[in-house]
Parts: C-alpha cells; structure tokens; sequence
C-alpha cells in the first residue's frame, strides 16, 4: 500500500491497516529508522500483556529452571 506525506510531515494509514492492528485515535506508534529502512510499529496498550506467550515452546523456562539449580548447587558448595 502507497500513502502520500503532506507539506506538514502527515500521512494516513490505510484502513485495512488500521483494522488489522487495531489501530484506533489515540493509539500510539514508534517509528524506528535503520539508515535505510524505516519501519512504524503500534505500541500496544498493555506491553507486557501483548509478550504473554511469545516463548511458548522455545525452553526458555527450562532454561531458567536449569540455570537457577546450577546457581544453588554453587552456592552451596
């Protein structure tokens, strides 16, 4: 999708858009700029909330476990 930019630096985000990532009047949006790219991510309302469930499956948790018993058996030494 193509949008223009005003004389005052605005532009419009499609409404397909908008829907998809519930974008509403207030919501807020970072934009990050590599040096050749620029990408704009909506800032969820409760960003804690919206990680819940993103290392579902990748061990993180058993990592950690396995990592906090190596600590107290050092410790304990």
């Amino acid at each position: 999708m193509e949008t223009a930019v005003t004389k005052r630096g605005q532009t419009v985000i499609p409404a397909a858009i908008r829907r998809r990532h519930n974008i509403t009047g207030g919501s807020r949006l970072v934009w990050l700029d590599d040096g050749e790219t620029i990408r704009v991510v909506p800032v969820p309302d409760d960003p804690l909330r919206a990680l819940r469930g993103r290392a579902k499956g990748s061990g993180v948790r058993q990592k950690l476990l396995a990592e906090r018993r190596a600590d107290r058996e050092r410790e304990g030494s």
